[in-house]
């Protein structure tokens, strides 16, 4: 699954540790999601698109 959330974070000016604090996970779990290595929940997914203001489409896709 590929994700935006690296750019998205790049946008905001915010460190991972921000995004993980705002959505209430581990720093960790925020770099294995950017790098493919886990796929989100869904309660974590639409906490993510509604930080950022994005659908799930936008942020996540399946190519």
């Amino acid at each position: 699954m590929k994700n935006n959330l690296r750019v998205e974070r790049a946008v905001k000016r915010i460190t991972q540790q921000d995004l993980a604090e705002a959505v209430g996970v581990s720093r960790q779990t925020i770099y294995a999601i950017e790098n493919g290595k886990f796929i989100p929940s869904t309660e974590l997914a639409l906490k993510l698109s509604a930080y950022f203001g994005k659908t799930v489409n936008e942020l996540f896709s399946l190519s």
